[in-house]
């Protein structure tokens, strides 16, 4: 099996367009411009901002990353 790993897009200086936190997710509208928002405001406007954007970059697994497997 390949797996390859991507770099995220959103790094900590990507901030929520709401609160200022941390953003994880990115709307990219369909008229052009983006949003970024924390994975709370996000989760809080997705219904509304999905239809309207070509592209959603959602990287809040990196919120609840797996944890280490242990090795015997």
């Amino acid at each position: 099996m390949n797996q390859t790993l991507e770099a995220p897009v959103l790094s900590a200086a990507d901030r929520c367009d709401r609160c200022g936190a941390q953003a994880f997710v990115k709307y990219v509208l369909q008229a052009g411009g983006e949003l970024t928002f924390c994975a709370h405001h996000s989760r809080a406007n997705a219904e509304a901002l999905t239809p309207i954007s070509s592209q959603v970059i959602d990287e809040t697994e990196r919120l609840d990353p797996a944890p280490p497997s242990i090795e015997d």
